[in-house]
């Protein structure tokens, strides 16, 4: 289960009071049922949540594996929120799915950088400048035209084997809002370097070029973030290392 303490691992800037804020949760229950049946009622739940700009609720990948496939236990929430305050009075009347969750990794995020949109929403704007002298949160995310998803899926399973051994790389899922089509990445880095690293690296890089020479996406969005506070744990341990 998850502790309640918050641990801070980055100082930055002065918070700006009205300032958004983003979060992500990633969350492993104890059954697949639980599971399904929190992805069909939070999405309902989170509509009446003072303070709430703009949430997806996602499942996961199974594992690091950022290829298609499924964990049928895990789920993860991104959202924005007008202020820090609304995040944390969300945190204190948590779902009861989460509080009876098996694990909880609930992180708290700071705006970058970053292009594209999420539906249609420009979810960074008007997000809390962060520093990007320190670790480095990164959320992609892609509609995939019909058209190109055999292409994408076949360059999955190269890119995911050759992010895996990137260094900085502290955690990685693949989620996803439905099976096929809408599907991103959320992944935390040692630094700035340690990323532009891995966007250089030959598979990588040569996959993102024919995204873009073939329009594989329909729509995008590629954001990085500072990660300036986190509770509980990922896969057993604090990928950040509070």
């Amino acid at each position: 289960m998850v502790g309640a303490a918050i641990r801070t691992h980055v100082r930055t800037v002065p918070a700006c009071p009205m300032a958004r804020v983003a979060s992500f949760h990633l969350v492993r229950h104890h059954r697949s049922i639980d599971a399904m049946t929190h992805l069909a009622t939070l999405r309902r739940l989170l509509r009446g949540v003072p303070g709430l700009a703009f949430s997806r609720v996602l499942g996961t990948g199974r594992g690091s594996d950022t290829g298609p496939s499924a964990d049928l236990r895990r789920t993860a929430l991104f959202a924005v929120w007008d202020a820090e305050d609304d995040l944390d009075r969300f945190l204190t009347a948590t779902p009861r799915a989460w509080a009876q969750a098996a694990e909880r990794y609930d992180l708290r995020l700071r705006g970058i950088a970053g292009h594209g949109t999420w539906r249609g929403a420009a979810v960074l704007a008007g997000l809390e400048r962060g520093d990007h002298r320190g670790p480095i949160a990164l959320m992609t995310r892609a509609d995939v035209r019909p058209s190109a998803w055999r292409r994408f899926r076949a360059a999955g399973p190269a890119v995911s084997a050759e992010l895996q051994g990137a260094p900085g790389l502290l955690a990685v899922a693949g989620v996803g809002e439905l099976p096929v089509g809408r599907l991103g990445t959320f992944s935390l880095w040692s630094g700035i370097d340690a990323l532009t690293a891995f966007a250089r690296s030959p598979r990588h890089a040569a996959v993102v070029q024919r995204t873009r020479a073939e329009r594989w996406y329909g729509e995008e969005l590629f954001a990085r973030f500072e990660p300036f506070g986190a509770s509980g744990t990922w896969d057993g341990r604090d990928p950040l290392g509070g």
